[in-house]
């Protein structure tokens, strides 16, 4: 899977994108972080790549196929996308959760069948939440619940995995082991893996290619310029 961008601009406005003229490919089997301030159009970007926001301008393609010529079906077979908000349900079980992946693929009424059970209990396996699977949604933890969600995207079995700010509500300990398990996700298991962060230490450290946004646009940065960044700045 490749995402082919040209000359693409998003945002919320035709006459006032948010980032303007962004050029690049991202490549499944890597790990690509997108990092920048708050407020810079990082979530408004993954949005638009997801399908969830009409582009402003240019080319967006999954695999050299417009990514508005998709069906809502057929897009939810390829990116899958895990946000910071909440999910806004209730008593239903952590395995139930990550079961609702499963809809591109079920019938009318969702009816789990055995081999959508096993990708169930591959998902959970690989995120490490073993301990969780009959806890209630609404008895976890930001953390928790987070994990949860990552999971419910690998079920979905998409080649493109979008996440935004995964790592938002977890300690250092567990923002690693996140990061440490997306990026064997990307490798192992041939998925692009897009993340926007904050923490652009490990950002650096687990990213096979890491996407700034500055200044209203997007632009491929080293390890070595972030790292140069993150000095500046505590030299202030």
């Amino acid at each position: 899977m490749i995402i082919s961008i040209s000359h693409l601009s998003v945002g919320y406005s035709p006459s006032l994108p948010v980032i303007s003229d962004i050029n690049i490919e991202v490549k499944s089997g890597q790990l690509t972080c997108l990092i920048g301030e708050n407020g810079i159009g990082k979530s408004t970007l993954l949005k638009t790549l997801a399908g969830f926001l009409p582009k402003m301008g240019g080319d967006l393609l999954l695999d050299n196929r417009d990514i508005h010529s998709f069906s809502q079906r057929e897009l939810a077979r390829q990116v899958s996308i895990v946000l910071t908000q909440k999910p806004d349900v209730q008593n239903l079980t952590t395995e139930e959760i990550i079961g609702l992946g499963r809809s591109p693929y079920t019938g009318f009424f969702g009816r789990l069948r055995a081999d959508d059970r096993a990708v169930v209990d591959d998902a959970i396996t690989a995120v490490g939440i073993e301990k969780l699977r009959g806890r209630m949604i609404q008895t976890l933890s930001d953390g928790e619940r987070q994990k949860v969600m990552i999971a419910k995207a690998l079920a979905q079995q998409t080649p493109v995995i979008l996440l935004d700010e995964p790592t938002a509500f977890l300690d250092f300990p567990s923002k690693a082991e996140t990061f440490q398990s997306l990026r064997r996700m990307a490798h192992e298991r041939d998925k692009l893996i897009l993340l926007s962060t904050h923490d652009l230490e490990l950002a650096v450290r687990f990213a096979d290619c890491l996407l700034e946004v500055k200044d209203n646009a997007l632009q491929t940065v080293s390890a070595a310029d972030v790292k140069a960044e993150m000095r500046a700045i505590l030299d202030r």
